[in-house]
């Protein structure tokens, strides 16, 4: 991995103003984020994780501070940044091959590079294929089950080869054992890209973020709390690292946080965090 930074995160704060009252949402954070690295960041609910996301998405801007990318601030969406949500967000009257090949074609217009429609489809089934969706090209969403439906989510993400990927607990509606099969191919796609992605993925899973990360970013109500490595080996695969003792200790180190921790620096300051 290339220790080169690539999203620059100082002093941000975000406020919203509602009904004459303005609620904090973050405050005072401070990341850097490198080249090539999968980043975590967890916490419990309501604590900022998505919040910070649609920051790096560009969806909101914030009250103070700067995010940058590359050196340069972002200022909305931008090419070089693709999002996978929870919820799959397919568009229902195409099918999962023309759901890639679209999103391919726009996001190469948007760079003004030139691409032909029949070599986004390409582009959209070799992806498709690399998520295990061969013989479903031509399925509608509503034809697919819900882990189908996200792995062609995360091959439009990844065909349209973004420096950055973007994932807002995208594995969070999924059945246990349909998330850990994604889980183990989103690494395997990761491990295996030539330009390999940078990656900020929202989990509140703590084993979903020992499995993925390089570090784990914790959050309590506006501010990160700790930023943890994890040394975990590579590659990383269920169930197998669940019995290393390097990961129970990890677990257990992410739990006192989650119970103990949070609990105490809620309760010294009055819950105003």
């Amino acid at each position: 991995m290339v220790n080169e930074p690539v999203i620059e995160i100082k002093n941000l704060s975000l406020s919203y103003e509602s009904e004459n009252t303005t609620y904090e949402a973050l405050k005072d954070i401070n990341l850097t984020i490198h080249r090539g690295e999968f980043i975590c960041i967890v916490g419990s609910s309501g604590c900022g994780k998505s919040t910070l996301l649609s920051v790096l998405e560009g969806l909101h801007t914030a009250t103070s501070g700067s995010v940058k990318i590359n050196g340069k601030e972002i200022h909305g969406a931008g090419v070089e940044r693709a999002v996978v949500f929870q919820s799959y967000s397919l568009f229902p009257w195409m099918t999962a091959l023309e759901n890639v090949a679209f999103a391919v074609y726009e996001t190469n217009k948007k760079r003004g590079e030139k691409i032909s429609k029949k070599k986004a489809s390409e582009i959209a089934f070799n992806f498709l294929k690399r998520v295990e969706l061969n013989g479903f090209e031509n399925k509608l969403p509503g034809e697919l089950s819900g882990g189908m439906q996200q792995r062609v989510a995360i091959a439009r993400a990844m065909a349209c080869d973004p420096e950055i990927l973007l994932m807002d607990e995208p594995f969070g509606a999924l059945d246990a054992k349909i998330r850990e099969n994604l889980q183990n191919l989103l690494l395997k796609m990761w491990r295996e890209d030539e330009k390999k992605k940078t990656v900020v993925f929202v989990t509140h899973d703590l084993n979903e973020a020992e499995l993925l990360a390089d570090r784990i970013v914790f959050m309590i109500p506006k501010h990160i709390y700790a930023v943890i490595e994890d040394t975990l080996p590579r590659p990383r695969n269920y169930p197998y690292i669940q019995e290393s003792k390097e990961y129970k200790e990890l677990y257990q180190k992410l739990v006192k946080y989650f119970y103990n921790e949070t609990s105490e620096l809620i309760d010294s300051e009055g819950g105003n965090l």
